[in-house]
């Protein structure tokens, strides 16, 4: 498997989500801040849209880190990292899997950009309602799942470590508990080890 990836980028959940996977892939650096450089054509084959992260597994290319996630995790059971179809969780993973980018990342622009709050006209509802849904979510814990760590851990665990980053998780919140049991997990810290070497 090829990872394309570049450091302090949505890669870094990947790099995690391969980490925990546990099976030999490349990471690939791409520079997606250097305008000036000359795109590379296996990675834009990968992703169109030249972001990363960009898995190529055989013949399968991906480059929506829920996608990769859902990939890996349906296409390597034995790691232990999702819900197979059938299994009567598999809807909840399901949402969990898509939470980060469906409802995260939107919450998040809404509130750096200050955008007014309109949770009837956002498809995220409001930023507020995103952090209560994610933290019911883990109220059953330790994991959004119950007791078993799943590949949807990989982004929420991800997006809740930036969120206390930017300093923007309530300070009472049971979520920066939860970020801290995500940066106890040797993978995270192995992928966090590789934005600190490049």
């Amino acid at each position: 498997m090829k990872l394309y990836w570049c450091e302090k980028s949505r890669a870094f959940r990947i790099a995690w989500m391969m980490e925990e996977l546990g099976l030999p892939y490349e990471r690939i650096r791409v520079d997606i801040r250097d305008n000036d450089s000359e795109p590379n054509a296996d990675f834009l084959a990968a992703s169109p849209l030249g972001k990363v992260p960009a898995l190529v597994d055989g013949e399968t290319k991906l480059w929506d880190s829920g996608a990769i996630c859902l990939h890996l995790a349906d296409t390597y059971p034995e790691a232990g990292l999702g819900v197979a179809p059938g299994d009567a969780s598999r809807g909840a993973f399901l949402q969990w899997i898509m939470f980060t980018n469906a409802v995260i990342e939107p919450a998040m622009v809404e509130k750096f950009a200050g955008l007014e709050v309109q949770p009837l006209r956002y498809g995220h509802g409001s930023f507020d309602q995103m952090i209560e849904t994610l933290e019911n979510g883990i109220s059953a814990g330790p994991w959004t799942m119950g007791e078993r760590f799943t590949s949807a851990d990989v982004l929420l665990g991800s997006s809740t470590h930036f969120l206390e980053t930017f300093g923007v998780l309530p300070e009472a919140s049971p979520l920066k508990a939860y970020a801290e049991r995500c940066r106890a997990r040797p993978a995270f810290q192995a992928a966090q080890s590789f934005d600190a070497d490049s």
